[in-house]
Parts: C-alpha cells; structure tokens; sequence
C-alpha cells in the first residue's frame, strides 16, 4: 500500500494544495463567499482525484525517464515496484472517481472537466518537446478555475479570466523552483523546463511571474470591489515574495526546493484575503 500511496503522492500533498488553492479563490468568488457544502465537497475530493490521478499518469509516461533522474529514480514505476499494468488500473479508478464527482455538477461542468482531463493527460508528454512545460501545468492545474465558475452557473467574465491567468503566471513561478532540482538531470536526457529554457535569468523570470501573478490577482480585487482585508492579505503576499527572493538568490538546489513546498502559505494567503473579504462584507 506504501507503494501506491507513493505512486499516488499522498505522501506528499504539496500537489494537492497548489491545485486546491486556485479553484477555492474561484469558488469563494463565484459564489460571492457562500459556497455549497456540496460545492465544496466535490471540488477538495475532486482535486486529490485529478492530482492523483495526474502523478500516476505522470509517472507511467515517464517512467524510463524517472530512473534516470536522482530525485525520482526510486518512484514505484521507475524502480519496477509495481508493475505497469496496475498502475493503468489504479488511474482509471481515479479517473472514474472524479467522474462521479462532476456528474453531480452541471452540464457545463462536465464539458470543461473534459478539458481538464486532457491537459491533465497530456502534460506529462509536453516535457519532450515543449520549452516551457510549466505553462502548460499552470493551463491544467487552473481548469478547477472557470469549472467553479460554471457550476456555479456564472458566466466566463474577465475575473475568470484573470483569476486563471494569474494561476498560469504562479505555476511558471512555482515550478521553475521545483524544476530547479532536476536540472542537470534533465540536461543529460533531453527533459525540457523552464529553469533551463531562462538560462541565467531564472531568478529574473521567477519574479517577473509572481509580479504578474499578483497584478492579475489585484486587477480581480478591483473588478471585485474587494474591501480592504484582500488588499491586507496582498500586501503580506508581496511580502512573502520578497522574503521568497532572498532565499532563492544562490538558486541553490535543496533551497529553491525548499521555496517550492512555501508556495503552499501564498496560496493560502490570497484564498484568506478572498474569505476574509466576504465575511467582512457578508
């Protein structure tokens, strides 16, 4: 069980809260800070599911790659701890799991959930040949954005947008840090990311992203008319930014990793700025 579990990554939820923290900001704001119980059940159960199911379909795409690279090579697949077939199993039960989730929401839902399966999918594929994989993880990771919206029965509008850009902008920014640790492996194999493709302006890069993210996300507070607890929370996140700077200044390895996993506390900073913002206003 120990092997799935890893397989899975329940062992470590970091992935599960940079997914969760996003769709929340979009389900606080799309129901103007009174989500269902319902709601809120089917979207934190949805998102273990897809992010499961996600780091399993993962590690079966890149399992030759994985036992190559110091970080991974112990990963069940990699190291053949579990054999492929059960591994297919296991993610077509998730993938059925977070099916029955959707079908308890709307029509619309369904459609977009669609999509977010495919880019869940597919990501893993986009490391071969894409420069910049991180953007297309921030294109998957935020799909729980415009589907809260929807289920919610609110139209695509420009917080929506915004709300999905600004989870883009953060992933770029996030998983730069992660793909930090991986980078002369990759190097050696063929492995694209966005820590290789900035060169020696990786530092640069990151904060342009998380400037741009807070940019998208203050825009919202304005199309919002957002009270002042948002706009509280957002100058602690800036805050948080600037301290996350001054560590990663080495870009040492085992550091940036370290800033990677405190990008769960910024999402939960701007998710308080939005809750506290409705409860002040509710």
């Amino acid at each position: 069980m120990h092997s799935y579990f890893h397989l899975m990554r329940l062992d470590k939820p970091i992935g599960i809260f940079l997914l969760l923290w996003p769709t929340l900001w979009a389900l606080f704001v799309a129901s103007h800070g009174v989500p269902s119980i319902q709601h809120l059940t089917i979207f934190i159960l949805g998102t273990v599911l897809m992010r499961s199911a996600g780091c399993v379909a993962n590690d079966i795409l890149d399992r030759k790659f994985d036992s190559f690279v110091t970080r991974t090579k112990l990963r069940p697949l990699a190291n053949q701890s579990i054999p492929v077939k059960n591994a297919f199993f296991l993610l077509i039960t998730l993938l059925l799991g977070a099916l029955i989730c959707v079908l308890f929401l709307n029509k619309k839902s369904f459609y977009f959930s669609l999509i977010a399966l495919f880019l869940a999918l597919t990501y893993p594929l986009t490391k071969r040949f894409f420069v910049m994989p991180q953007a297309y993880l921030g294109l998957s990771f935020g799909m729980g954005i415009p589907i809260a919206f929807v289920a919610n029965d609110i139209s695509i509008t420009l917080t929506t947008y915004l709300l999905f850009l600004a989870n883009i902008f953060w992933a770029i920014a996030y998983d730069t840090l992660y793909a930090m640790t991986d980078k002369n492996d990759d190097l050696k194999i063929g492995i694209r990311s966005s820590a290789i493709w900035f060169g020696n302006y990786v530092k640069e890069a990151i904060m342009f992203c998380y400037t741009c993210m807070m940019g998208c996300l203050i825009w919202v507070g304005q199309l919002e008319s957002f009270s002042w607890p948002f706009y509280g929370f957002m100058i602690l996140s800036l805050i948080f930014i600037g301290v996350l700077y001054l560590q990663i200044r080495t870009l040492n390895p085992k550091v940036c990793f370290d800033a990677f996993l405190s990008n769960n506390y910024l999402g939960g900073l701007v998710f308080l700025g939005v809750f506290f913002h409705y409860l002040h206003v509710n």
